[in-house]
């Protein structure tokens, strides 16, 4: 039997054809005038899906990459930063900034709930010689979204910058980076930017430049001078090799999500994950974030009693071709996670729950067949067909 294999991880993600076929061309030198022009091409479209005039910076790394650049470059041993830890990639903010040398305080919640913004507006009170608030925008280890709106207005003002992890976030999720006052953004190409991993970009506020400028931690191939000056030049280039395929990619892609529009491309991850939930449900399942605003990309769902979430994982993928994810680190076993964050439409998420409901039949959980589905595709019809 033909085996085909359905993506439906939180990354990476499909690539719509377009971006595939660009990346086959034939390979361009990164020293020329054709390069430059697709590089500021590129730059200015993920301006515009980040909704900043700021310094978008980008790097030939995954998301880690730049997550590691944004502390090596803006903070000097023993700066003062709190990390709003609640999941695996916050944590990973917090372990980055112990290695650099900083005071990292956690501010721990737990992993089914938001960060609240007035618990960071009070710490910032508390300690105003801190100079940098670390938030997982989305958190995709989760399914939680935190309100880096709110956030944003209680890091203004103070002498700390805002430094956003977006990696699954941006272009998928509500994002106003210059509106809210990120100061720092972080993303990659991955997820909702719709390109191979391998491409980190990051958008850095006249506020970040300030703390840049003054930092003292060593940075070399992650050094926002560097590239900044290179961009800035009469060629605008990378300082060091980039990564030429994956930036034809972005071009295209950035160009995919414009022609959608932002506020459809929200729409339609909203819709996805309303979609998604009503479906699972409808299945007799439970979801695990108890904090549902805003939580768009991912679906976090719990194991049924007496079925390990990693047993889900496996079948759907061994049995029926669907790659979804499992939990992680305190997580691992205890929930599965289905992605709906990138080149997705709803017959792709139909395809994934219906896999999840012969899983879960196949597993030994009772629920009625069926019911997932049409409670997807009633779901489906509310949100986006009008009354006639």
């Amino acid at each position: 039997m033909i085996r085909k294999e359905y993506l439906m991880t939180p990354g990476p993600t499909p690539i719509p054809h377009q971006v595939s076929l660009v990346q086959a061309e034939p390979i361009i030198h990164h020293r020329t005038p054709a390069y430059t022009e697709l590089f500021v091409r590129m730059v200015e479209g993920l301006k515009k899906v980040l909704l900043t005039k700021n310094d978008v910076l980008t790097f030939a790394a995954s998301g880690t990459g730049a997550m590691e650049g944004a502390v090596a470059n803006c903070f000097s041993p023993g700066d003062r930063v709190l990390v709003a830890a609640g999941g695996k990639f916050g944590q990973r903010f917090a372990e980055i900034g112990r290695v650099y040398g900083l005071e990292v305080e956690e501010y721990e919640y737990p992993w089914d709930e938001a960060a609240d913004a007035e618990v960071i507006a009070r710490y910032l009170r508390e300690k105003p010689d801190t100079r940098g608030v670390f938030v997982t925008h989305s958190e995709t280890s989760t399914g939680v979204v935190n309100d880096v709106k709110a956030i944003g207005e209680a890091v203004r003002g103070t002498g700390a910058i805002l430094v956003v992890d977006s990696i699954s976030g941006a272009g998928a999720l509500e994002l106003r980076t210059d509106e809210w006052s990120v100061d720092v953004l972080v993303t990659g190409s991955q997820k909702a930017l719709m390109t191979p991993p391998g491409l980190a970009a990051v958008a850095v506020s006249p506020k970040a430049w300030e703390l840049v400028d003054a930092a003292t931690l060593p940075a070399y191939y992650f050094c926002f001078k560097k590239a900044r000056k290179k961009f800035n030049s009469d060629s605008p280039e990378s300082p060091f090799t980039p990564p030429v395929s994956l930036v034809k990619g972005m071009s295209v892609a950035m160009d995919i999500l414009l022609e959608e529009g932002m506020e459809e491309a929200w729409e339609r991850h909203r819709v996805l994950a309303m979609c998604t939930r009503a479906a699972v449900r409808a299945m007799g399942l439970e979801l695990f974030p108890k904090d549902l605003d805003r939580a768009y990309a991912v679906t976090a769902v719990k194991a049924p009693g007496g079925i390990g979430g990693g047993d889900i994982v496996r079948h759907m993928n061994r049995v029926h071709g669907v790659i979804i994810a499992g939990g992680q680190d305190r997580l691992k076993g205890r929930v599965f996670r289905i992605g709906h964050v990138g080149y997705y439409g709803f017959l792709d998420v139909v395809a994934a729950l219906s896999a999840l409901e012969m899983t879960l039949a196949e597993l030994g959980h009772s629920f009625d067949m069926g019911s997932g589905i049409a409670a997807a595709e009633k779901v489906y019809l509310e949100m986006t067909h009008s009354p006639s």
